[in-house]
């Protein structure tokens, strides 16, 4: 079966802007994600950051811009591993990985929805277990890392912050279950966009406003959004899957 497009490209341009922001944030710093690495590797992480989520917003060109963007998470995600492997009890390292790699599953999302080579009903299968396992993490790191979440949520918000941190590690844990048991798996991936889009817009765009030369404010925003584009691909696929 031949996958042409998705019904809808709003996941695949907003996990591209997000990439090209996430790439000229890099520039700026001469950093990525606080990982200090040689300035050789920043360049070249940012030009192809850049230039694939530029070419991610084309649909001539999107397929090329997914491989380049898949590439560099990648070597991101791998250069979690050492870490892993020094100080496997410290789950910070672990989470580091699996948000890399989320972004790492949108890139390979987004690349088999414009190939030929999936099936719609492989390529879904396939996207809800990446996206899910992903987001398994996603439900420990906050559960592990809890008062830092809550830390995070604005104080204004009712009733309080603590039960937001309870409530969003709760619903990241249900998306998961929804994800990898196949159960109102186009549902959850909805919401679980909608969650991602709200952390960007309540916690790290108001930070971001209140704090601009924060290094950490701009690069966050930058993956959160990048991650909700990540679940917001995979909701466009389910939701096509589901109509055929």
């Amino acid at each position: 079966m031949t996958i042409s497009t998705l019904s809808s490209n709003l996941g695949r341009h907003v996990f591209g802007v997000a990439a090209l922001a996430f790439g000229l944030i890099t520039l700026t710093w001469r950093d990525y994600n606080d990982w200090h690495p040689p300035r050789y590797i920043v360049y070249a992480a940012a030009a192809a950051l850049i230039f694939g989520g530029a070419a991610t917003q084309f649909r001539r060109t999107a397929k090329s811009g997914a491989a380049v963007l898949g590439a560099v998470y990648l070597a991101f995600a791998l250069q979690c591993v050492p870490r892993i492997v020094a100080a496997p009890q410290i789950y910070n390292s672990w989470g580091n990985f699996f948000e890399q790699f989320s972004l790492v599953a949108g890139a390979a999302i987004l690349y088999a929805c414009l190939s030929t080579v999936w099936s719609r009903e492989t390529l879904s299968r396939i996207g809800r277990i990446l996206v899910g396992i992903c987001i398994i993490s996603f439900t420990l790191e906050q559960a592990i890392y809890l008062a830092a979440t809550a830390h995070l949520v604005p104080k204004w918000l009712p009733p309080s912050q603590m039960f937001w941190a309870v409530a969003t590690t709760v619903l990241f844990a249900l998306a998961a279950v929804a994800l990898l048991t196949n159960r109102m798996a186009l549902l959850a991936t909805r919401l679980l966009t909608m969650m991602l889009v709200s952390f960007g817009l309540l916690v790290w765009v108001p930070l971001l406003l209140s704090d601009p030369h924060n290094y950490t404010n701009w690069s966050e925003n930058a993956e959160t959004f990048a991650i909700a584009g990540t679940a917001w691909i995979l909701a466009d696929l389910l939701g096509e899957y589901q109509v055929k």
